[in-house]
């Protein structure tokens, strides 16, 4: 492609985004986090050393140049909404830009919550019938990835698209777990089932299925029309995977958008952390050498509210006594003192004490760990007071008794569990 075609692409795309609203759903109760949800939503669950899982779609959304953001909230809202204000207050309202609230309100009848996702959106119409924008891209609030949507509304505009949906290319096996699409050779829908036990294969393969990653790229019009069918629907569950995108496969154009690797073809980095071990997993993945998620690449930054803190800060160097972290991640204001981390990830303002030894953990904030301890393989969530002495991660049975057991074996240790009543966890 020459300079000038590259520019003017870079243009075109750079106005659809301008006249996009992103819609990020972050009501979700995340029931099977289990005791990491009892407090907050499952999109404000601490990820990553610093960051709140909705820091990665929002973050997509800023760098793809979309900055009319409104995010849904529903369930336990409440650290949701500090860490949207405190972090995420930058937009320029005097350009248009805002990162906006949108709790349920009762704006259509007396049902107070939102009911489904496209009865979120439909709550909200009024609102986004004003603000005029020629695309609505629709977005969950519980995912670790990085994708570029405004790539993906290229692909809708030259597709000439009513509805895009962003897919992942996943085995036969995995596609059991999801909405999964049927494709001809243009990637056009032709059905979409949900967790289908014979899943459809893709076009020229004969083990991968195209799975919904619940990103929608909406012509606003269109979306409006739909939504006020589907509300007007007697016993619709008011769901985009179960009622929306089937009732409009037949009569409108519909199509996939795989989420692949513009340099390998390779899919691309997507995981759902809504489980324990998928959690621990995706964040032990962050230690790797070369990680599939890279928090330090500079040209996609996760932006988050981060509070000021020093320097993490290890101290001690005898011989049973040292303080060091080997392959590990440690945030700012953390203080190792006289202990050994390894193969762990500690959150901002951990203190671990002296003569303890830390492996194969995530330990969220304002944790303090005392001595002679031994903790392995665990969740230690934030603002827990390991007592001196405590031993996690080596006999499952005493495991089971004081904490949750995941059923991949990783503890997960919650201050009320401890018997340490916070009575909430921001």
């Amino acid at each position: 492609m020459s300079g000038s075609n590259h520019h003017k692409q870079e243009q075109n795309i750079g106005h659809l985004t301008r006249n996009t609203i992103a819609l990020i759903l972050a009501g979700g109760r995340g029931s099977r986090l289990v005791n990491m949800t009892d407090w907050r939503a499952k999109p404000a669950v601490p990820f990553g050393g610093k960051f709140r899982i909705i820091d990665f779609p929002l973050s997509n959304c800023v760098n793809s140049g979309i900055r009319k953001i409104g995010i849904l909230t529903q369930y336990k809202a409440d650290s949701l909404i500090r860490h949207i204000q405190q972090g995420w207050g930058f937009m320029r309202g005097e350009f248009g830009e805002y990162v906006d609230l949108m709790p349920a309100q009762q704006r259509h009848g007396e049902d107070s919550w939102y009911k489904g996702t496209a009865d979120a959106i439909y709550q909200n119409i009024d609102i986004l019938r004003t603000r005029k924008p020629k695309h609505i891209l629709i977005l969950a609030g519980d995912h670790i990835y990085k994708m570029d949507y405004g790539a993906m509304l290229a692909d809708h505009i030259e597709k000439n698209a009513d509805l895009t949906i962003g897919c992942l290319e996943v085995s036969l096996e995995e596609a059991t777990a999801f909405g999964v699409m049927d494709v001809d050779s243009n990637r056009r829908v032709k059905a979409f089932i949900e967790k289908p036990e014979h899943p459809p294969v893709m076009p020229g393969r004969t083990d991968t299925a195209l799975a919904s990653m619940g990103i929608y790229i909406f012509n606003a019009d269109f979306l409006f029309e739909q939504l006020q069918k589907d509300a007007d629907t007697v016993g619709s569950t008011n769901d985009f995977g179960k009622d929306i995108i089937p009732a409009v496969i037949d009569k409108y154009i519909v199509n996939a958008y795989p989420f692949l690797d513009l340099q390998s073809g390779e899919q691309s980095y997507w995981r759902d952390v809504g489980t324990i071990d998928a959690y621990w997993s995706a964040n032990m993945e962050l230690i790797g050498v070369n990680p599939g998620m890279n928090l330090y690449d500079n040209t996609w930054p996760i932006w988050t509210h981060q509070e000021q803190t020093p320097p993490a800060k290890f101290v001690f160097d005898d011989d049973d006594r040292r303080g060091l972290a080997v392959d590990s991640m440690v945030s700012g204001g953390c203080v190792i003192s006289g202990a050994q981390v390894k193969h762990s990830l500690l959150f901002s303002n951990v203190r671990v004490n002296s003569y303890t030894n830390v492996q194969d953990s995530i330990i969220l904030p304002q944790v303090n760990i005392g001595r002679h301890c031994r903790i392995t393989k665990a969740i230690i969530e934030k603002g827990c007071d390991i007592p001196e002495g405590t031993i996690i991660g080596e006999d499952r049975a005493e495991d089971e008794r004081r904490f949750h057991v995941s059923h991949g074996g990783v503890v997960l240790v919650t201050p009320d569990m401890l018997g340490q009543k916070l009575h909430y966890v921001r």
